[in-house]
């Protein structure tokens, strides 16, 4: 009967310790903080007694993020892939940018890859640049509202891989820091064109603390071919997808949980050794929200 005691007298301990973090955090003055903060608590908490998590375990998890920090440069952002890996950033664009509307693109992630204020382009010309190894593709397609109506001057914002797998901003003196991306305007009638080279699978980094995760937990670090896209158009939320490669392999495996069916597209054959695809980006108007909800989206 003593051991029940004692058993019983830390479990009120460690509830006591949860209260008492909870009620120093509960005077955070900014609301959103404070409720996040609570959250947080609450499932740190939950997960450390539900484990029954040990010190040893917790100075692991300590040196792991240390080194994931360690990991991050100009050109690498560790953190991103380890959310990535873990589906986190896949969970956040779907609960802040999902919606139920069927008619309108599914988002996806951003990746750590992403560069702003790529070069602007013209309507029908090349992100690679001359003489880029690759199939030659064209990308090409609308950017309509839900109702259907074009939205003209809509800005795409694209991004991809090299046919090595890499992209501009991991190896700027090889590949050439502005290519394989670039801003293009929609037309009068919203349709665009992008001429580039066909995607291809390829690995995250993985040399470094997520990639021996990865190795850890018997999961490989590649990703299915796609390309990225941020599309922007006045009174229209935001959105960044992709658009994969029906013939890819890894649709089913992507280690980021990057992949939504309904952004998988036919690479076809144009009869001169290339290929084309049609991608059409359905973006939902912002009036669809009221105050508090998305239509602060930025």
């Amino acid at each position: 009967m003593a051991g029940a005691g004692e058993g019983q007298a830390r479990a009120e301990l460690i509830d006591r310790l949860t209260a008492d973090v909870l009620h120093q955090l509960a005077s955070t003055p900014e609301p959103r903080l404070r409720s996040v903060l609570l959250e947080l608590v609450r499932h740190l908490h939950a997960f450390v007694r539900e484990v029954q998590l040990s010190q040893a375990e917790l100075m692991t998890v300590v040196r792991f993020l240390t080194e994931v920090g360690q990991a991050c440069n100009e050109a690498r952002q560790e953190f991103v892939l380890l959310s990535d890996t873990l589906g986190v950033s896949s969970l956040v664009e779907l609960v802040e940018h999902g919606s139920d509307d069927k008619r309108v693109t599914a988002p996806t992630i951003v990746g750590p890859f992403y560069v702003p204020e790529s070069p602007w382009r013209e309507n029908g010309s090349s992100m690679a640049a001359p003489g880029e190894p690759g199939q030659r593709c064209l990308l090409e397609g609308r950017v309509l509202s839900a109702e259907a109506s074009p939205l003209p001057g809509a800005v795409l914002d694209i991004w991809q891989t090299s046919a090595a797998g890499y992209y501009a901003v991991q190896r700027p003196e090889e590949l050439g820091s502005t290519n394989l991306r670039g801003r293009y305007r929609a037309k009068a009638d919203g349709s665009y064109q992008v001429r580039t080279v066909r995607p291809v699978p390829y690995a995250i980094p993985d040399d470094g603390p997520v990639g021996r995760l990865l190795r850890m937990s018997g999961r490989h670090p590649m990703r299915a071919a796609h390309i990225h896209l941020k599309v922007t158009a006045d009174g229209h939320l935001p959105l960044t997808t992709h658009i994969f490669d029906a013939e890819s392999d890894y649709l089913e495996t992507d280690t980021v949980f990057g992949v939504r069916t309904s952004l998988i597209r036919d690479f076809t054959p144009d009869g001169h050794g290339g290929v084309r695809c049609q991608f059409d980006v359905v973006l939902e108007p912002r009036t669809a929200y009221g105050p508090g909800d998305r239509s602060s989206a930025p």
